[in-house]
This record gives structure tokens, sequence and C-alpha cells, in this order.
């Protein structure tokens, strides 16, 4: 039995070759329709070179196990959660390697109604399958047809604003040459039709896998600098960066500043709570002071998960809440089956920059003042548990208050940290934030970071 490397602990990612291929791809269709007993599965790929060919494998495979599969054709991680909802299927499959160098490629799972499938819901079963080729004779193959969601899908999305209340708006568009920028075209159109002010300047726009200007991943202050040239050159309002299968929306303000997903979380939790007071909010455990700061002010819940889609949506479904943010630029939305996208979170925000009259700076410096942070830190160490223990030993004579939810957090009365190794890479990861001290923020890193030095 050969083990398959690629199952990672949310999904499937591996180095195409031996890692990843349109076998293995086929084996994984076959192990999926299997432990689902998945009578119709839909299947999406974004724009890297093999996802076609490796989405093809992988429907044979669903097919060979008597499913019918439904291809929505070149789609973001979205557009499939979507899909599993609004469709009558068993589950969906998107291939995407979202911001992996470009020789790897993956998948996504979701089950009936868009539930994530992962290592404790199911994902392991299917890797059993796939590794043992324990596949069942079927009686009849399934089928195989094409569709588009996409005007379903961009219907939905526009009923989370009122178009109408959109003042004459520039944005700025980066899809970095993935996935997002045939929705953006769609969006555009509609906005056209009702007479909505707002200009796209697209950059980097058409789909190509080839990837002209490197993997699009904005999280990588390198890829921050085209979005915000342009959005400078531009005098646009906002800027707006996407990763590949744009789940993960990046935002620039009018000064073509990049800001912390971070604060965008609190944003889009006031936004919400003002519409509907009283409701739960979901964050994660990297940075929270300015979160629950705005959630108490304004009448709702916080409510903490520990870091990652499957917590986090597994939390919000536990607590039927509205919106749940991590500082990543992950923003899940209960009325998207609890999914993340990142196609909601701009539109949010140039509603509320219509609504307020504040300019994006405006809406988020008060708070960047009063909770300043360090932004996430990764470190490469030989141990990450022990870097973390010695980090806890160095300031437990100081008492602060712990929290184990994901990886320390160590809270002192003006300052706080939380440090964690990554669940996808050998990583150790830092966020530091303050009340109100810019300075303390380096100060506390270069403290922290002198331990972990010593650490090796």
């Amino acid at each position: 039995m050969s083990r398959l490397t690629c199952f990672k602990a949310y999904d499937i990612r591996g180095k195409l070759g031996e890692e990843l291929n349109e076998e293995i791809a086929y084996r994984i269709g076959r192990a999926f329709a299997q432990h689902l007993k998945a009578k119709r599965v839909v299947v999406g790929g974004d724009v890297r070179l093999t996802s076609e060919s490796l989405k093809q494998a992988l429907a044979k495979g669903l097919m060979d196990s008597g499913a019918d599969v439904i291809d929505i054709g070149m789609t973001g991680t979205e557009e499939i959660y979507f899909a599993a909802f609004h469709l009558d299927v068993d589950g969906g499959i998107e291939v995407t390697a979202s911001h992996n160098p470009m020789d790897y490629n993956g998948m996504k799972f979701v089950g009936r109604g868009a539930k994530p499938i992962s290592g404790d819901s199911g994902l392991k079963e299917i890797q059993q399958i796939a590794e043992s080729e324990g596949f069942e004779l079927t009686s009849k193959k399934g089928s195989l047809s094409q569709t588009s969601i996409l005007d379903d899908y961009v219907d939905h999305l526009l009923g989370y604003i009122k178009p109408r209340a959109l003042k004459p708006l520039k944005l700025v568009v980066n899809a970095g040459n993935g996935a997002a920028g045939h929705v953006i075209d769609v969006i555009e159109m509609h906005f056209k039709q009702q007479n909505v002010p707002i200009e796209f300047i697209k950059l980097h726009h058409d789909a190509d896998g080839t990837f002209p200007h490197g993997i699009p991943n904005p999280l990588l202050p390198e890829n921050r600098q085209a979005t915000a040239d342009a959005v400078r050159a531009n005098g646009a309002d906002v800027g707006i960066a996407w990763d590949g299968d744009f789940d993960r929306c990046f935002l620039f303000d009018e000064n073509g500043e990049f800001i912390e997903g971070y604060y965008i979380v609190g944003l889009l939790a006031e936004a919400f709570l003002k519409k509907h007071p009283g409701e739960k909010i979901i964050h994660d455990p990297r940075l929270t002071w300015n979160t629950i700061d705005i959630v108490n002010k304004t009448g709702g819940v916080a409510i903490q998960s520990k870091t990652g889609h499957a917590f986090i949506k597994e939390r919000m479904r536990a607590e039927n809440a509205i919106y749940g943010g991590e500082m990543s630029a992950h923003h899940y939305f209960r009325d998207f089956a609890y999914c993340d996208s990142g196609m909601i979170p701009w539109m949010l925000v140039a509603e509320l920059v219509s609504t307020t009259g504040k300019t994006l700076s405006k809406l988020v410096c008060e708070r960047m003042d009063t909770y300043p942070c360090s932004g996430e830190i990764n470190y490469k160490v030989a141990d990450t548990q022990v870097a973390i223990e010695n980090i806890q030993k160095h300031f437990a004579p100081e008492s602060p208050q712990l929290d184990s939810t994901d990886g320390i957090s160590l809270e002192f009365p003006n300052w706080r940290l939380n440090l964690r190794a990554s669940n996808t890479e050998p990583l150790l990861r830092l966020n530091v934030e303050t009340r109100g001290d810019g300075q303390l923020v380096n100060k506390c890193v270069a403290e922290i970071e002198a331990i972990i030095k010593e650490t090796h």
C-alpha cells in the first residue's frame, strides 16, 4: 500500500509528479465518492496549468465510483463552496494549490451544504481508501455534465450589500493572474446595468497559469507593490488583491497602504453588528484585543476559536455566528454556508466607505493607533515546541494570563503575544499587540526574537 503524502491536515497539497499526479487524482476521486456514498459531486479548478488534467482524472475516479459529476469550469474555491450549498450535490472538490509554488497543486473538499471535510471529518478515511485502493465495484458509472453557476453566485454576492448605496468609487483590483478576474467582470456588468458608479482599474487581470508576475500571495510584502503603486497612480479609493483561488482578499487604503487583515475583522464585525445587534462573532487567538473591544462596544458576543478554516467553520456552525474573521484575511459568513469568501469583504468595505463618507484609512487608523500590532512574523526553528516552552519560561516571573487555545497566548496589562507552530509549514509564527504603544510592539518583538535565536 503506497502512502499518499499529499494528504495534509485540512486538504490536499503536493508536489507535481510523485506526490500528486493524474493517477493519484483518479484514486482520490474514487475514494471521495465511495466514502461519501456520493450520487452527485461538483468539481472546479483554478488557473494552474495542471488543474484541468487533474480535474479530469478526478472526475473519472468519481464517475467510476458511480457519482455523477458536474464540472463548473475554471473557478475560485468559494465558487465550489457556493455550488455545494446552491446545487443538490453530496460534495464538492476544487483543484487548487492556492499560493503554493508553481510545481504544486492540490484539492479542497467539502460535503453536502459546503460542510468542510478535513482531518477530523472524513479526510483520513478518504486517504485510507485511496492508499489501499480498496475500491468497491459499482454496477453503474456516473455521468459528466458541464454547467455555469457564475450568475447565481454573483447574484448571491450582491445580496450582502445595497448596490444603490454605493457612491462613486475607484477600485484597483489585482487578480494576480489567478481566478478572481472572471468574477469581477460579471460584477462589473451587474453594476453597469444598475448604474452603480464603481470604476474598476484592473491589474494582472487575465487568468494565466504561468503567473507572469509571480504566484499571487499578497500576504508577502514583496507582492504588494504593484497594487499599492496602482492605487497611488490612479488616485483610487481602495486597492484589492487576491490570492490565486481568491478565498482571501487583501485591502489597501487610498494612500496605497496595506491594511493588516486583523483590522478588517474589526471593521466587518462592527458593520454586521450595526445591522444585526446581539449576534456572535468568531475570531482567532493570534490578535484579539481590537476585535473583542469593538464587538463588546457594538453589543455583540466575541467568541475565540482555534486558527484554521475547519475549526472556525465548525465553531461558527455550533454558535450560529453571523461572521467570523482571521487575521490571515479569511472572512467567514453565515449566509455563505459559514464558508470563507474573498469577494464579500471588499464589497462590504466599499459599502462602508460609501455610507460613512470616510476613507478607508480613516475607518481603520483609529483602531490601528488603539491596538498597534506586529503583523505575523515567521521564524524557522529546529524545534517549535522547545522555542514556545523557552518563551513561556522567560515570561513566567511576570505571571501573564495564559491561554492555550492555539499555541500559547500570554497576556500582560499593556501587551500580549501569541506564539504557535504553523499547521502547514515548519515555522514558528509570532504576533504581538499592545494597548496604544507602537514602540512597545518593537521592543517586545526584539525581546522574543532574542530568545528564539538562543533556541537554535
